[in-house]
Protein backbone atom coordinates (compact mmCIF):
# COMPACT_ATOMS: atom_id res chain seq x y z
CA UNK A 1 0.00 0.00 0.00
CA UNK A 2 1.39 3.54 -1.00
CA UNK A 3 1.47 6.50 1.69
CA UNK A 4 -1.09 8.18 -0.36
CA UNK A 5 -3.51 5.01 0.07
CA UNK A 6 -2.57 5.24 3.30
CA UNK A 7 -3.93 8.72 3.92
CA UNK A 8 -6.78 8.51 2.51
CA UNK A 9 -8.17 5.61 4.10
CA UNK A 10 -6.96 7.24 7.26
CA UNK A 11 -8.71 10.50 6.57
CA UNK A 12 -12.35 8.63 6.63
CA UNK A 13 -11.77 9.07 10.32
CA UNK A 14 -12.21 12.12 12.51
CA UNK A 15 -9.78 10.90 14.79
CA UNK A 16 -7.07 11.46 11.92
CA UNK A 17 -7.37 15.08 12.59
CA UNK A 18 -6.94 15.56 16.24
CA UNK A 19 -3.66 13.86 15.91
CA UNK A 20 -0.64 16.40 15.20
CA UNK A 21 0.92 16.50 11.91
CA UNK A 22 3.92 14.16 13.21
CA UNK A 23 1.29 11.49 14.65
CA UNK A 24 -0.40 11.60 11.78
CA UNK A 25 2.76 10.41 9.78
CA UNK A 26 3.82 8.04 12.66
CA UNK A 27 -0.13 6.54 12.01
CA UNK A 28 0.52 6.22 8.21
CA UNK A 29 3.71 4.73 8.81
CA UNK A 30 2.41 1.68 11.28
CA UNK A 31 -0.70 1.58 8.78
CA UNK A 32 1.33 0.68 6.16
CA UNK A 33 3.50 -1.65 8.18
CA UNK A 34 0.25 -3.10 9.25
CA UNK A 35 -0.93 -3.58 6.05
CA UNK A 36 2.39 -5.10 4.83
CA UNK A 37 1.99 -7.66 7.36
CA UNK A 38 -1.01 -8.82 6.56
CA UNK A 39 -0.52 -9.48 2.78
CA UNK A 40 2.21 -12.06 3.91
Amino acid sequence: MSTREAIRILMLSPIYFRLRPMQRWQLVQEYCRQFAACKR
